[in-house]
């Protein structure tokens, strides 16, 4: 008898997803958030991302003081309670809480693991620190990518500490280490980007800060999570359980924040926000698919911080009648003592109203912003001046509280670096250094051409109403410029919005903005538009050049503004 041929080999099985989770956003956020996210469910990696171009500046003044410091310390606390439970459970840790000192970061997670007896091995990402390049700089660090991470993981490391990464290499290290991605899987690693964004903020992608808060239970929002699978796709979702929700909408919010247009640029990947797809699959969860991604750009973005002289405010309280009269007054009087100063700001906020019952509610305040490169003009020449006017100047003088002497503010800036010249490096638990090449193919950012829009809605009622009835927003600061990103949930309002809010018809709105550079981009997959506004927050959030110097809450200020809605839509 003829013996039958062997069957042919089994296709490999697919990789399994990865799940792989957030537990801060920024350095400050909810403590326990660890804690919650290792019991919630079940995981592969979890993320921490605690730096922003602020945390950089208040970790350079720490390292200032003590030359030891520079990571955040509140990692550390955190991880005491958890590292036994991360370690029983096989849950990779994956943070840039080493800030400007990750290898002083790891050594004390290593000194932790000891005192608690959790064996763990602990690698740490280096090469961004460029100070020396950056004369004058209090600090300068290019953002890497995620391939650091990635060889760290491969290499068995339970937790990876890095300094200045991108918020998104957090995911695309770990994705890469799983699923094995080369450099040249470009598609896949914007996949992983976009999720990596989506993830980055913690709970703003699972109904924190969301436009339509009121939708949903946003008391304690969970953190979120995202399926990642192996050709880039993956599914965002929380634990059962826990509060807030996940749908296309706060997924929408969340990729629109802190972007530009439709390229989002990184080290290992560029990839198009413009084609990215959302679909609603299932309660609390939103799959993202379709994204493309090119060769990164020849360069890495260097965030750098100085300081850049020193800041006194006073406020002033203007009660009743005559507002206008008594701010022009304490103007006149304080000219003398404020010539000298390099910058002088006076903003008259009117938050009194006519007739009113509380003393409160009849006040208006009046805000003096003073910047110099020397304390003493800022200082006790402000203070002094300021403090003298209590029984010589309007009816009702009084002020929110003493001026000080002057405090020094920080400036954030970007700076561009050849990817070859930053030597990243994966440095292992026993002391071995794995030096990580640049990208090998690289493409020069260029803007994407405006797409067709949708046919415009036809005429009809229309009612003078809130922007926001129809549309939700999310702002965020990228240096001294503000995004503000505009999103529909239905095609026919897209129809609308694309076509009625035009760059003139933003500017009208937000009068801030009319003598400033405005670029729209649109992004029609996720029905929704980005305006960049340059230099509306000046030299960035820590100059605090305007009362929310991080533009937080601009998207609301144009959600608030009144057009002409139609009634269809309504």
């Amino acid at each position: 008898m003829t013996p039958s041929p062997p069957s042919p080999p089994s296709p490999p099985s697919p990789p399994s997803p990865l799940r792989i989770g957030n537990f801060s956003g920024f350095y400050g956020d909810r403590a326990d958030a660890l804690h919650e996210m290792l019991t919630g469910g079940e995981l592969d990696v979890l993320t921490g991302d605690y730096l922003a171009e602020l945390t950089m500046l208040i970790l350079g003044r720490d390292r200032l003081k003590d030359p030891s410091a520079g990571y955040a310390r509140t990692f550390l606390r955190q991880l005491e309670e958890s590292l036994g439970l991360a370690r029983e459970r096989g849950v990779r840790i994956v943070t840039n809480a080493g800030g400007l000192n990750p290898a002083g970061l790891a050594d004390a997670v290593r000194k932790l693991a000891d005192r608690v007896g959790v064996p763990v091995r602990v690698a740490h990402v280096e090469g961004d620190d460029l100070g020396p390049r950056f004369p004058g700089s209090l600090t300068a660090h290019a953002y890497l990518g995620g391939f650091g991470i990635a060889a760290c993981l491969r290499e068995g490391a339970d937790i990876v500490v890095t300094g200045r990464v991108t918020d998104a290499a957090l995911v695309t290290g770990p994705a890469a280490a799983h699923f094995g991605w080369t450099p040249h899987d470009h598609d896949r690693l914007a996949g992983a980007v976009v999720a990596g964004h989506v993830l980055e903020c913690g709970t703003q992608a699972t109904g924190g800060n969301y436009a339509f808060f009121r939708e949903a239970d946003v008391r304690r929002p969970g953190f979120p999570l995202a399926e990642l699978y192996a050709d880039g796709s993956s599914v965002i979702t929380k634990h059962p359980g826990t509060g807030g929700l996940v749908d296309v909408g706060t997924v929408t919010a969340q990729l629109l924040y802190e972007t530009t247009g439709a390229r989002y640029a990184g080290p290992d990947v560029t990839a198009r926000l413009d084609t990215v797809r959302l679909t609603q699959d299932g309660p609390d969860r939103v799959r993202i698919d379709g994204v493309r991604g090119e060769a990164p750009p020849p360069t890495l973005k260097v965030g750098r911080s100085r300081i850049g002289g020193f800041r006194n405010e006073v406020v002033f309280v203007l009660t009743g009648l005559d507002v206008e009269d008594k701010a022009e007054l304490v103007r006149e009087q304080l000219a003398g003592s404020l010539a000298k100063a390099a910058d002088v700001r006076w903003d008259l906020v009117r938050t009194d109203r006519p007739d009113a019952d509380t003393e409160e509610t009849a006040s208006a305040l009046l805000r003096l912003v003073v910047r110099d490169p020397e304390q003493a003009v800022v200082g006790r020449a402000l203070s002094g001046a300021a403090v003298e006017l209590a029984l010589g100047s309007y009816p009702g003088f009084h002020v929110l509280a003493p001026p000080g002497k002057g405090a020094p503010y920080g400036v954030c800036e970007a700076a561009y670096v050849p990817q070859d010249e930053v030597a990243h490096t994966a440095v292992l638990d026993d002391g071995r250094r794995i030096p990580v090449p640049p990208a090998a193919d690289t493409l020069v950012l260029e803007d994407v051409a405006s797409p067709e829009l949708p046919e415009p809605l036809p005429p009809g009622p229309v009612r003078g109403a809130p922007l926001g009835l129809l549309a939700g927003a999310r702002s965020g600061d990228k240096g001294g410029d503000a995004n503000v990103g505009v999103w529909v949930r239905t095609d026919q309002a897209w129809r609308w919005l694309a076509h009625t809010l035009t760059v003139d018809r933003f500017r009208e709105l937000l009068p801030e903005t009319a003598e400033l550079k405005v670029t729209r981009h649109v992004l029609p997959h996720l029905r929704a538009l980005n305006f960049v506004v340059e230099g509306v927050l000046g030299a960035g959030v820590a100059a605090q050049h305007r009362f929310d110097p991080q533009a937080k809450a601009l998207g609301e200020w144009l959600r608030s503004r009144h057009l002409d809605l139609p009634e269809a839509l309504l």
